[in-house]
């Protein structure tokens, strides 16, 4: 039986490929979504994270949100020359 945080990376990298790919569908569908936009709810996900309202479940969970907001907002940028 693997150890506890077996669970834990897993539910990270599904957590983190979900949201890379939500934020690649709302990119290409919605013209208006600018990287203001996500830099201003990842603004938000920063104070969520810091009330720690939940447990090693939701630790993960916001971290790998954070993680992929992060991440997505850097591509972009460097995909755009900023």
């Amino acid at each position: 039986m693997g150890n506890s945080a077996d669970w834990q990376d897993l539910k990270y990298k599904q957590v983190f490929d979900d949201e890379t790919r939500g934020l690649e569908r709302r990119r290409k569908a919605d013209p208006a979504c600018k990287i203001d936009d996500l830099e201003g709810i990842l603004k938000n996900l920063y104070i969520i994270n810091g009330t720690d309202q939940g447990g090693s479940l939701q630790e993960t969970i916001m971290a790998a949100t954070i993680a992929a907001y992060e991440r997505f907002i850097i591509n972009w940028k460097a995909e755009a020359g900023n």
